[in-house]
């Protein structure tokens, strides 16, 4: 270990930044520690948010701060005596708002503090933050924060109409949520398919189909061209010219990279916010570091360049970052298997590799018409995604087909199938 290192600050106090924490204090740093969160809660998960915390169902009150939904343990990512005991100075309700390369200083601004903090490495967890509707008007929701879902939970009405904008992940659970709890829902896609950024339209429209089967009204192909109503949205304006009643609006229709206040300090941005990584994690200036939602870093498996936005990715990157900035001349290139997940409507969807953009298809185990099924996606002869619905051991089982470059026919044998010629 590295015995230049006395001061690491952590920019960002969600999943990445927590699990780099964890794995400093793991592998024996035992300088000071300094956790900055634009939040005033400590860190929580998030994959709940669009789930649990809106439904209500499964969570348990573990008392702690005020508030409905802060202290439940569905959204805990670690008792507080286990954070206590990594010895932080948690800075809370504080953001970072630049970076001094040359003087080794990240600048902050919080309750009552304005001011720097030095550092001798620096990891970067700023996250992303929910892209906003252009529209002042009331009921007109996103859903990335714990505060994000406290809002939308007060406004969830078993006798309402929810308009979700955007059929990604989080807008596909929070449509799934609203109908387990009796509303009304239509689900508005300017893509032709769900999901169209991370599976294959094969598969999406399954994912369509399962959206239908459960109530909610699907326009695909369609976006939005305003929202409407007297102070509170009272329906949503379509491109097409048709409207839709709404008591309450969720969109997520994706984020902006919190890296602004890395503009200007030395640091590698691409056009879209996203952090410029090496295959370590590290960044263009010396002992910086960046994980999760904002760090694009070379992947030798999945064709170049890649960023994921998932919640594995970021817990598994903070430990990879946090061991290379320790280890000196002797640090691991950081090449994962991405793998998410999803719950809708009591089903498990999972996904390993990548599923989009693929020019081949096939399910192997199951079938779309009985919603329960493993299907491989490749492109250019080689495996590059599997994915499972409700089939959690069969798709788990292929993880290692994708630790290693695996031909489309050698997975097909893996698997039990038949190649077609």
């Amino acid at each position: 270990m590295s015995d230049t290192l006395n001061e690491i600050v952590i920019a960002g106090a969600g999943m990445a930044g927590l699990h780099a924490a964890e794995a400093l204090r793991e592998r024996g740093y035992e300088g000071r520690l300094t956790l900055v969160g634009e939040e005033a809660h400590r860190p929580y998960s998030r994959p709940p948010l669009s789930k649990e915390a809106l439904t209500g169902v499964g969570l348990e009150p573990t008392g702690g701060d005020p508030g409905w939904l802060v202290g439940h343990r569905a959204l805990q990512l670690r008792e507080d005596s286990v954070i206590d005991g990594l010895d932080l100075d948690f800075r809370p309700s504080t953001r970072v708002v630049g970076l001094d390369a040359a003087a080794r200083e990240v600048r902050v601004e919080g309750p009552g503090e304005r001011g720097a903090l030095r550092y001798d490495g620096l990891i970067v967890a700023t996250g992303a933050r929910a892209r906003r509707p252009d529209t002042d008007l009331a009921g007109v929701h996103v859903l990335r924060t714990l505060d994000d879902a406290e809002a939308v939970r007060a406004a969830f009405d078993s006798s309402g109409h929810l308009v979700v904008v955007g059929a990604g992940f989080v807008g596909a659970e929070v449509a799934a949520s609203a109908r387990a709890v009796g509303m009304e829902v239509t689900l508005v896609e300017a893509a032709s398919t769900p999901l169209t950024r991370v599976v294959d339209p094969r598969i999406g429209e399954v994912l369509t189909d399962l959206h239908r089967e459960n109530g909610v009204d699907v326009r695909l192909g369609v976006g939005v061209s305003g929202f409407e109503g007297a102070g509170r949205v009272e329906r949503v304006r379509l491109a097409d010219g048709s409207a839709i009643e709404a008591s309450l609006v969720v969109a997520g229709v994706g984020v902006h990279l919190n890296t602004e206040w890395l503009r200007g300090s030395g640091v590698g941005l691409f056009d879209d916010g996203s952090v410029v990584c090496d295959e370590y994690s590290a960044t263009s200036v010396p002992n910086v570091y960046a994980v999760g939602d904002l760090a694009n870093w070379p992947h030798p498996r999945f064709g170049g360049r890649i960023r994921l936005e998932h919640w594995t990715n970021a817990s598994e990157q903070g430990e990879a970052a946090a061991s290379n900035l320790l280890a000196g001349s002797g640090r691991t290139p950081f090449t994962p298997v991405p793998y998410f997940w999803s719950d809708q409507y009591r089903k498990k969807i999972q996904l390993l590799g990548q599923g989009a953009p693929a020019d081949q298809v096939s399910f192997v185990h199951g079938s779309p018409e009985d919603r329960k099924f493993v299907a491989f996606l490749g492109r250019g002869g080689m495996l590059t995604g599997v994915l499972g619905l409700r089939s959690t051991p069969r798709t788990m089982r292929y993880r290692g087909l994708l630790e290693k470059p695996t031909t489309w026919d050698e997975a097909l044998a893996a698997a039990g199938v038949t190649p077609s010629r």
